[in-house]
Parts: structure tokens; sequence; C-alpha cells
């Protein structure tokens, strides 16, 4: 009959596409390793909840764990960067800078500015145009060295603190990673999908090899969580004050709360389009929003004086520069090593994150060349934004225009920012500007993070291939969780405190990196070798490595076991 014939086909029809749509997601979701990505998950949704429920009375306890942290494990942090400074410096300026990432005839794909533009770019989000208006009137009211507060020596003095925490030694922790990884992929022929496979001591299929691998991808993952995670805790509040100034919308959990379900969406959607036709479009459009902003405030600002406090910055940074490396910055300065160690557990967090996109990057360009261009275009770069915004809140401040330091007492640093925005000219225009551009930074940030936490939480995937986007959604949703959970709290010591606890175990992993990097630049044949007689060497090691190669996938295949890693 006809009606039970219309009657029956969407029923079928609905059935068939109930199935696929299960195989579907049974089908991505084994795409995922689960040795990984289940407690890794499972540890964010359960500190999320931990977060939201407890809301701002965790704001005490969380502080008081910072201050212990500080007090008791400072020294840890302050000594993995100096060892990590020193042995940069050292690979660089001996024989083993010449290394090459590639084979000696590869060319860099990218020319020097291209690339140095790209390197800047990584480090750059809403977090340091934020915070670079803000942490030099904490460094004038509570100077270290034992000088007064806002004295003539404080002013010039303020903004290098920031300088430092953004300069020459945070950069060289983006180049334990970056090298390791760049090495490996380029020299040793590995596709490197998770940082542990560029850490070469950790080689072979023995049983507490494979155990520590593992646990180097969960604490590659939970740092990156907790440093991106922070970002966007640190920032919502930021950005819902700033909006609240040119919309007059109540400044409430409201408010936050529409920020974050736009994030999401703008999130959802980058993220869900993958690299080509989302990531990569906001990449391209964030640097230069910072460029563009950076180049208003210097000259519609007090070029002459932001000159003159650079000039003075930057001659204290060079001569208190093993002072600040080693946290002996005077008596009573808890708050400049509370702020340098929350840096510092920061860009750990961030280096396995950076360092593979660094590496990827920089294929025909020697070990030299990268650490060289990191420190120029990197360091040079970020403490830019500490030269010129930094500059700019020191001179509203001196001159009396405006309290800054008052309004960071009882307001909280949000207002601070809204307040100096506020002193620009063309003011609601400025505002409004300074709203996208950290829109267009936090999803910059986060897709990108999403997409690197679910290729770190993914099976073997084939070169090319992009992470499952079911995969990739539960992450966004996860870090936006996080980060509300962040925000519930409040607090810029509860920021402080869970971006140096996630950046703590992070310690651990650039240790077996660094050491990692002496096993293979030790071993490398080519140190010494000419260009000719390097690319003999190097023709020599790849047939030696396809010989391997195909030798333990035999045996692999007779025995049924995973080939051993080279």
């Amino acid at each position: 009959m006809a009606p039970g014939r219309i009657s029956n086909f969407p029923l079928g029809h609905v059935g068939c596409g109930r199935v696929f749509r299960c195989r579907f997601i049974i089908l991505k979701a084994k795409q995922i390793d689960r040795t990984v990505f289940v407690p890794t998950v499972s540890l964010f949704v359960l500190m999320s909840a931990a977060l939201l429920l407890g809301g701002h009375s965790l704001q005490h306890w969380l502080a008081s764990l910072m201050t212990g942290i500080t007090t008791n494990m400072g020294w840890l942090f302050f000594g993995v960067y100096l060892l990590n400074f020193a042995f940069f410096v050292y690979l660089a300026s001996s024989h083993f800078g010449n290394i090459r990432l590639g084979k000696a005839t590869d060319k860099p794909k990218y020319n020097n500015f291209q690339w140095g533009s790209m390197v800047f770019a990584t480090a750059i989000d809403a977090s340091i145009l934020m915070l670079s208006m803000v942490d030099p009137l904490r460094a004038v009211a509570h100077p270290a060295f034992n000088v007064k507060p806002f004295s003539h020596a404080a002013y010039f003095d303020a903004s290098m603190f920031g300088q430092f925490d953004w300069g020459p030694m945070a950069w060289m922790m983006f180049a334990s990673a970056t090298i390791a990884i760049g090495y490996a992929m380029y020299n040793k022929h590995r596709q490197v999908q998770r940082l542990s496979e560029a850490i070469t001591l950790l080689d072979g299929q023995q049983g507490y090899k494979k155990v520590l691998r593992t646990f180097v991808d969960f604490l590659v993952v939970v740092g990156i969580m907790g440093g991106i995670g922070s970002s966007v805790g640190l920032e919502i509040p930021i950005l819902a004050t700033v909006v609240h100034s040119f919309t007059g919308v109540p400044d409430n959990f409201m408010l936050k709360l529409v920020l974050f379900a736009i994030l999401f969406v703008l999130f959802a959607v980058t993220v869900f389009a993958g690299l080509e036709g989302g990531i990569d479009r906001l990449s391209a459009a964030h640097i230069w929003t910072a460029v563009g902003f950076l180049v208003f405030v210097l000259l519609l600002g007090p070029t002459k004086l932001l000159g003159q406090l650079e000039l003075g910055n930057l001659g204290h940074l060079i001569t208190r520069f093993i002072p600040l490396s080693t946290g002996l910055v005077g008596k009573g300065a808890v708050t400049t090593n509370a702020n340098t160690i929350f840096y510092w557990g920061w860009w750990l967090s961030y280096m396995p994150f950076t360092g593979l996109f660094i590496a990827r990057i920089s294929k025909g360009r020697t070990i030299r060349q990268i650490i060289v261009g990191m420190l120029l275009f990197g360091a040079l770069g970020c403490m830019s934004f500490y030269a010129i915004l930094g500059g700019y809140s020191l001179y509203l401040q001196h001159s009396g225009i405006v309290n800054l330091v008052q309004i960071l007492n009882t307001q909280g640093q949000a207002a601070v920012i809204a307040r100096v925005l506020s002193t620009l000219p063309f003011k609601v225009a400025v505002l409004i500007f300074y709203a996208l551009s950290c829109f267009i930074f936090l999803a910059t940030t986060i897709s990108s993070s999403a997409f690197i936490v679910s290729s770190l939480t993914s099976l073997k995937l084939k070169a090319g291939q992009d992470p499952s986007r079911f995969n990739r959604m539960i992450w966004v949703g996860v870090f936006i969780l996080f980060s509300m959970g962040i925000v519930v709290v409040g607090g810029f010591k509860t920021v402080q405190t869970i971006c140096t606890l996630a950046g703590l175990p992070l310690i651990f992993v650039c240790v077996l990196l660094l050491g990692s990097i002496v096993q293979m630049v030790r071993a490398d044949q080519t140190v010494y070798a000419t260009k000719r007689t390097r690319a003999g060497l190097e023709h020599d090691a790849e047939v030696q490595v396809q010989q391997l190669r195909k030798k333990q996938q035999r045996k692999a295949q007779h025995s049924g076991l995973a080939p051993v890693r080279y």
C-alpha cells in the first residue's frame, strides 16, 4: 500500500541515519589514545567541577599554595632556567651550532623576516597586551633591590622585570623543545606527533620507558591545559571590563557567560574547520592587530619619554641579569620572585606547544640560527610590549594623570587596563579595537591548543592527517569549562597558582629534552664535516636507516611485536 511505503521510508531512513552516526562516533573514538585522553580529560573535568563549586572560597587557599611554592620550590624553577639558558648559549657558540636541521643541501622555506614574524607571533596573545600594562605598576609599588617605592630608580627599573620575564631566558625554554623536535624530524627522520617521540633518552621497548613516554605525554597535556586555561581565566574578566567601558553593559557574571558563549562558538567553528580555513586565517590576522596597536600607542603617546625609560630599563636589565636569574633581588622582594616563578611555570607549560610549531617552520636552519633568531625576534618582540605599553602606564602614574596603582589595589587589574585605554585618543574606537584584538588572540591561542592537544591524545596519525573532529571538539569544551572555573574563583593569584602548578612537572620533561639534545648532537657525524662530505655521510646514514627499518619491519611481522623506535 502506498501509505505504508510512505510511512515506512522515513522511519527506515532515520534508523539508518542513527546507526550511521553511532558508527561514525565509535570510529572517531577509536582514533583516540585512551591512555592519555581518559586521565587528562577526567582530571580537568574534576578540577573544573572543584573550581566551579568552590568559587571564591578557594582564593585564599590557592594564594597560600602559591606562597608555599615560591618559598620552598622557587629554586627548582630558577635552577632549570639557568641550566637551560647556559646550555643553549654554549650550544649556539660552539661547533654544534653549525648543525643544520635537515640535509646539507636543505634551504629554509621562509626568509628571515617571514620566519622571525612567525616566531614572534607564537608568543603574542591577549595576555601580553594586558599584563604589560599592569606588571610595571606592581614593580614600581613593590620594587626589588631595596629600592624605595615610587622613587626615580623604581620607575627606571619598573618595566625591566617584565622584560626579563618575557625575555632571553624565557625564550630559551622554548629552544629545548624546538631543537629536540626539529632534529628528530629532519635529521633522524621521525614523524613527531608527541613530544615524547623526540626524547631519545626514552627510546626502546623496555617497560619502564614505555611508561615514562606515556607519563611525559600526560604531563605535556596537563601543562598545555593549565597554561592556556589560565590565560583565558585571566583574560575574560579583563575583556568583560573593557566591553563594559564602551557599551555600558553591567560588568557582572552574566556578561562573562555571554563572552564565554561567543568564544565557544568561535573556537568550535575554527577548530572544526581545522588548520586550513580556520586556525590559519586567525593566525595571519592576530599579528597585525598587535603590531598596529603598539605603533598607535608609540606614535600618539609620549614617544620621547618611552625611549628614555627603555634605555634605562635595558641598561639595568644587563647589569642585573644574574641577580634576576637567581632570584637574589633583595630583601622583601617577594612580589618580584613570585611573578617570575609564575611566568617560569607559564613558559614551561607553553614549551611543548610552541617548540613544535617553531620546529616545523625551521627546516634548513642551523641550531645557531634558530637560537639567535628566537632571541632577536621572539625575546625582543615581547620586550617591546613592556617598553611601549608598560612605559605608557608608568607615564600616566608618574605624571599624576591617573593613579593607576590605587586603582590596581582597590579595583584590580581589569579596571587598570580599561582606564589606561580610556586615556588614549579616540577612546571608544580604541576600546572596541582592543576588545576585538583580544577575541582574535583568544581564538587563535585556544583553537591552536585544542588542535595540538587532540593530536597528542590521538593514536598514530598519518602524514598530513588531522585529529578527529570529535577529539578536537571535546577539548574545546574542556578548555571552556576549566577556564570558566578559574573565572568563578577569581583573583590574579588563582591564575598564578594554576600556571605554576601546570609548569612544575614539566621541569622533569625539560631535563629529559636537554639530555636528548646532548645525545643527538654528540652522535652527529656531520659536525666537523664539510658540506660535500656531510652530504655523503647523510646519504650513508639514510641507507642505514632504511635497511634498519626494513629489518625491524620483517622482524615485527614474524614476531607480532611493534617495531623498535630508533
